[in-house]
């Protein structure tokens, strides 16, 4: 009896092989890391993950809400939960594609010009009031978000890794600002909105800031060396073809929509896969599901949305059409395949991931 019992035990407490310690270690660290943020940012735990789905991503974040709902605080929550350096640019109509950038200065004793990197030159940057500043310091960002790189007076500077971007816009005010042009908006991988907090958050919030700011006691719990590997990692999540098709089917039906002008494009595609690999690695799965793809399509895909003129007369919001999709567009269940055909492909294709284990054999968690 005492071997039989022995098996039994070695059977039940197996060791995990490595992708199921990735994927558990990856798990561990999103919830330390948004577990820190939410010291400070009470009650918005979706926002905080998503936050954190844009920065394993490599990719940059618009905040679009009304002012004192915390989204200076998220930016530098995040900054200081990963010891990432942080800049603040107050976007005004006066600012200068210079001021962002940066720029060269001559100096009289070299007899030589010198660079001087702006505050666009840190691994966090918040772009407050972005909508603020005219189109041609808007177009300033572009290059650094898309290529990771600024071009000044002729010689490339490269951004520090991470290299993330949260803007934030008021919805509220139109007087003097400047609407944010598509190709600018196209390059934000989410748009999401904090909204006011709870009555019973908000109180938490007051009882919080009674004497001191939460922000100030925030230590670093994730070494930016740390963040790359998960960055890395991140890519290997497996996505089922499937899961491709049906993202590309849904992004393709909102260029066909009735209600819209101009669809997302292919980087909206692209944004919807990648971020479908982070949430997953944020859930401990290494496969994504469609449910992954059906949580992030708004904040995906509504900012990329140009409604018709007479549709938008009707109160015909791009959210909407996003939720119209979802209902409509469904997963193609004849393309599933994968190494695991028993286990990725049901879990894929139910989109429910209790018991199932991934291509790799991993369980979910």
């Amino acid at each position: 009896m005492k071997p039989r019992l022995a098996t039994r035990s070695r059977i039940v407490n197996h060791p995990l092989s490595p992708e199921e310690r990735q994927m558990t270690s990856i798990q561990e660290t999103g919830e330390r890391v948004a577990a820190n943020v939410e010291r400070v940012i009470v009650g918005k735990r979706q926002e905080v993950r998503l936050t954190l789905v844009a920065l394993l991503c490599r990719g940059h974040l618009l905040i679009e809400d009304v002012p004192g709902t915390g989204k200076t605080m998220l930016a530098k929550a995040v900054a200081r939960s990963l010891g990432c350096s942080f800049r603040r640019i107050q976007f005004t109509p006066d600012l200068l594609p210079s001021d962002v950038t940066g720029l060269s200065i001559y100096n009289q004793r070299t007899q030589e010009f010198e660079f001087r990197p702006g505050p666009i030159m840190a691994q966090v940057v918040l772009a407050d009031e972005i909508n603020r500043a005219t189109p041609k310091t808007q177009s300033a960002l572009l290059e650094c978000m898309e290529e990771h790189q600024a071009t000044i007076d002729g010689t490339t500077y490269t951004m520090p890794e991470p290299f993330l971007v949260i803007a934030t816009q008021n919805p509220i005010e139109y007087e003097g600002t400047f609407a944010l042009p598509e190709a600018q908006l196209d390059r934000f991988m989410l748009r999401i909105r904090l909204g006011y907090p709870s009555q019973a958050d908000e109180q938490t919030i007051l009882d919080q800031q009674k004497i001191t700011h939460p922000l100030e006691d925030l230590k670093e719990v994730l070494s930016v060396a740390d963040l790359r590997e998960l960055q890395k990692a991140v890519r290997e999540i497996y996505v089922d073809p499937s899961v491709t098709d049906y993202i590309v089917r849904l992004v393709n039906a909102t260029r066909t929509h009735p209600d819209v002008y101009l669809g997302a494009s292919p980087r909206g595609s692209l944004a919807l896969y990648r971020t479908g690999q982070a949430l997953a690695a944020i859930a401990g799965r290494d496969y994504v599901i469609p449910d992954d793809i059906k949580t992030l399509a708004e904040s995906c895909l509504a900012h990329r949305l140009i409604i018709k003129t007479s549709s938008s007369m009707h109160d015909i919001d791009p959210r909407q059409v996003v939720a119209e999709l979802l209902g409509s567009v469904a997963v193609d269940a004849s393309r599933a395949v994968g190494p695991d055909r028993r286990g990725a492909k049901s879990a894929v294709l139910d989109g429910s991931v209790s018991g199932q284990r991934g291509p790799s054999g991993s369980a979910a968690r």
